[in-house]
């Protein structure tokens, strides 16, 4: 089954390539070829098939268990971090996670926070479990937890949500929001769409 490059950053092969490289980049372990294809919606054979040119290029490492292969990112090329900051900044959770809130009403800003952000930002920490996402504004909480649950599919992290209205974020009388203030912060990209 052959896919078309991606819209967003045609320099990957298909979209399922760039798929497949942001979820072993932006993750510190190890995947098999079942389990991509399954997470990823694709047949294995495909899924071998671009494996074996990732592996080929050198962009990713794999290792045996049996039968079973095992891959996961090459971190020791020199093309890790700068291809880790591009899959992150094209196809991981910042673009996921608007496109995911893109179709809910009400909502002024989304800001990721918590260990995520901070790991963005440069600070030194495990690999973070989860994402803590402030949506700013009104919203219907049911919207914003399906939202929330599409993203984590997507994504294979779970997306805690904390919504605060326009006037709480302002004001800091909140203590989640003077400690949201007061550590690192990502804002996800919005758009007239995001402003319904």
């Amino acid at each position: 089954m052959g896919t078309t490059a991606p819209d967003l950053l045609p320099i990957f092969r298909s979209r399922f390539q760039a798929d497949l490289l942001t979820r072993m980049y932006l993750s510190d372990r190890e995947f098999s070829i079942t389990e991509l294809a399954t997470l990823l919606g694709h047949p294995v054979s495909t899924a071998q098939r671009e494996v074996d040119r990732l592996v080929v290029a050198g962009l990713v490492r794999e290792r045996r268990v049996g039968r079973t292969r095992l891959v996961r990112a090459n971190t020791d090329t020199v093309v890790y971090r700068p291809l880790a900051q591009l899959l992150t900044a094209s196809f991981g959770p910042p673009a996921i996670i608007a496109e995911e809130f893109k179709p809910v009403a009400g909502i002024h800003e989304l800001k990721i926070f918590g260990s995520w952000a901070a790991r963005y930002h440069g600070h030194p920490g495990p690999q973070p479990a989860d994402i803590d996402l402030l949506v700013i504004g009104s919203p219907q909480r049911g919207d914003v937890y399906d939202a929330a649950e599409r993203a984590e599919q997507r994504l294979g992290l779970s997306v805690n949500t904390v919504i605060r209205t326009v006037s709480a974020w302002q004001s800091s009388a909140d203590g989640l929001i003077q400690q949201i203030k007061g550590s690192p912060v990502l804002d996800v990209a919005t758009s007239p769409a995001l402003e319904n």
